[in-house]
């Protein structure tokens, strides 16, 4: 299960952390009010294609990822919106939509939303609808070492945007 994984992850590398364990909730921001946390803080993962590439891509709850900013942003020619049958295998144990944004344990590299990178904490769903971890964002940036990168927009402004994976 994810979730045992990431927590052996964080545990075998004296990260504190909080897992709350809470009732269903199938989208970032149903998970964010589930436990009562803002959606700025709760984090999604998008998983999408850059040039050829398996990536991710993490915003915050209340925010969509515009996919040209982050092509421009990346430098790269193409980015585009992985379908579930694209990545299903590689996410072993993870529902849809709750993979936790750790692409370096499941190969896949890991690009932030500036603005989340910057919060103290960070939140996201641990590979179920029914667990999240809050964790200190700088020992998520200390094990993660995503690429922080302006891609988060508000949904009403989103010219290319998309909800979380």
């Amino acid at each position: 299960m994810a979730t045992r994984r990431i927590r052996e992850y964080l545990d075998g590398s004296a990260v504190r952390y909080v897992t709350i364990t809470h009732s269903p909730a199938y989208t970032a921001q149903e998970t964010a009010q589930s436990i009562h946390l803002p959606g700025r803080k709760m984090a999604k993962t998008i998983i999408v294609w850059i040039d050829g590439k398996l990536a991710m891509a993490v915003v915050s709850a209340s925010k969509d990822a515009d996919l040209e900013l982050l092509r421009r942003q990346v430098g790269a020619k193409v980015v585009e919106l992985a379908r579930e049958v694209d990545f299903a295998d590689r996410f072993v144990g993870c529902k849809l939509g709750t993979v936790p944004p750790f692409g370096n344990l499941f190969g896949v590299e890991t690009f932030i939303d500036r603005d989340l990178a910057q919060r103290e904490d960070i939140a996201f769903p641990a590979g179920t609808h029914t667990d999240v971890i809050i964790m200190r964002m700088a020992d998520y940036i200390r094990l993660v070492q995503p690429t922080p990168v302006r891609i988060a927009v508000d949904p009403i402004a989103a010219g290319v945007s998309q909800s979380a994976i």
